[in-house]
């Protein structure tokens, strides 16, 4: 799908049908030709309500306000309700709210994010047959945007949008064939970016490196591990960010062995490495002025003679032991010595990602990120980017209280808290044993079990996965750019 703007009305593009929002239930606007019709079709122009006229080769979409993701949203919807249509090209004005340039990074987001599918197991394959979307530099209301500035709009709006989409892509194949080899080499594919390598690391690395905990949940599987270290170095970097992801390629639980309807989406365990990645791409592609690092520990949690087991005592790569309890909390295993890797990198900027606990899905809902940290400051700016990006956020506050319910009678900690409550604040405070004391405060922690993955469509994401945290990280870096 393609994208072209003009600086022309939008009554003068030449394209199969156009696309009107209709803000606020307004339907006496001057680019709503069809008002008669409209409401004789009880057409009401309600959020992501939409209705096509094909007499007058137009689609009219309700939207509730010009805030960017009613636009996104919107967006999303246009295309669904053209999927079935022979229509190639549309045509569209331009939504612009109080800041123009991210209303219309918001439309473009919206548009490509709704177009994603995953059809590669499909034998029958029904894509879009929109091909162009031509955006008319005329605006619904007074604002107005300039040729360059939006074309700078769609540069962004279209890396982050297709970042997005590129996790999910990750995500969405199957453990079959994403596994942790597969996985280092995707990421490999993006060694092709300016200034980017990528190292990937196999099982004698980290034995010579005494990754022990990340080791032990790969024990039982016949694929191998992976350390994955993706590099971008501009010249004049502003700050060294480095991401930690959860590479689970698929987790069955090991000997604490998942139920049957839970073991299923478990392909879904490498959201936190997926994500990463897609950040990593994006932020690489838009020659952010940053030096960033993606780390992800990429492995499978099976089971087997060989597996670990609840009871053994793990030694991380900084020394500290841990109590296994229960083999199903591996992705903080593996995260602790990825973590202890990253750090010697010395960031500015620390961030891991991962699907870590069900207890934070259950705290915030299916849609919603979980961040924690000791920074306010710092989850702060990322609550505010994720509300710009359109994703979905809730801070879990740290308790010295709850750290005490990780403690081991026979090593330095236990991999799961003592208490069924508060579990993805526990596991985040299992993390915290792992970041040097002069990070704490540079340190994020982002469980994104809930929105990563769904069975069923909600707003402009497909029933799968989501991409979750991606954008939310992009708008965070152009953010802290603007200072």
């Amino acid at each position: 799908m393609k994208f072209e703007i003009i600086n022309q009305p939008l009554s003068e593009a030449k394209a199969d049908i156009n696309v009107i929002f209709i803000i606020q239930k307004n339907l006496t606007h001057t680019w709503v030709k069809d008002k008669e019709s409209l409401e004789l079709l009880g057409f009401k122009g309600e959020n992501e309500e939409s209705l096509l006229i094909p007499n007058s080769r137009t689609l009219y979409v309700g939207c509730d306000s010009l805030e960017t993701e009613d636009i996104r949203l919107a967006a999303a919807k246009a295309l669904e309700s053209l999927q079935k249509t022979t229509f190639t090209t549309l045509s569209i004005g331009t939504y612009l709210g109080e800041c123009p340039k991210m209303s219309l990074m918001a439309l473009i987001e919206g548009f490509i994010l709704g177009s994603y599918t995953f059809d590669a197991y499909k034998s029958k394959k029904e894509p879009s047959k929109i091909e162009k979307i031509i955006v008319c530099l005329e605006d619904y209301g007074t604002h107005t945007l300039s040729m360059q500035t939006a074309q700078e709009a769609l540069k962004i709006a279209t890396a982050i949008a297709e970042a997005t989409n590129f996790a999910k892509e990750i995500v969405n194949t199957i453990p079959n064939d994403m596994t942790p080899i597969a996985l280092a080499e995707v990421a490999q594919t993006l060694s092709s970016l300016p200034n980017v390598t990528c190292k990937v690391m196999d099982e004698h690395f980290l034995q010579e490196q005494g990754m022990n905990a990340f080791l032990a949940v790969n024990r039982a599987s016949v694929h191998p591990p992976r350390l994955i270290h993706l590099s971008y170095t501009p010249k004049e970097a502003k700050k060294r960010l480095v991401y930690v992801g959860k590479g689970l390629t698929y987790d069955s639980g090991g000997l604490s062995l998942k139920p049957s309807e839970h073991m299923v989406t478990m392909k879904a365990d490498k959201s936190g490495g997926a994500a990463v990645m897609a950040i990593f791409k994006a932020a690489a592609t838009l020659e952010l002025p940053y030096e960033i690092h993606a780390i992800i520990g990429a492995t499978e949690n099976m089971i087997g003679g060989n597996a670990y087991k609840p009871d053994d005592v793990l030694v991380a790569k900084n020394g500290k032991t841990i109590e296994v309890r229960n083999t199903d909390a591996e992705g903080r295993l593996v995260l602790a010595d990825c973590l202890c890797y990253a750090q010697e990198l010395k960031p500015d900027l620390l961030v891991d990602m991962a699907t870590l606990t069900g207890a934070c899905v259950v705290a915030l809902g299916e849609y919603t990120t979980g961040i924690m940290g000791h920074s306010s400051e710092l989850k702060q700016t990322m609550q505010k980017a994720a509300t710009k990006s359109g994703e979905l956020t809730g801070t879990l506050p740290f308790n010295k209280y709850l750290k005490k319910l990780l403690k081991s009678s026979v090593a330095d900690m236990s991999n799961i808290s003592s208490s069924r409550y508060g579990g993805a604040i526990t596991a985040g405070l299992f993390l915290d044993n792992f970041i040097e004391e002069e990070n704490k405060e540079k340190w994020l922690h982002l469980d994104i079990a809930g929105p990563a993955y769904i069975e069923k469509s909600w707003g402009y994401n497909q029933a799968g996965a989501s991409g979750a945290g991606v954008r939310m990280n992009l708008y965070w870096m152009l953010e802290e750019n603007k200072h």
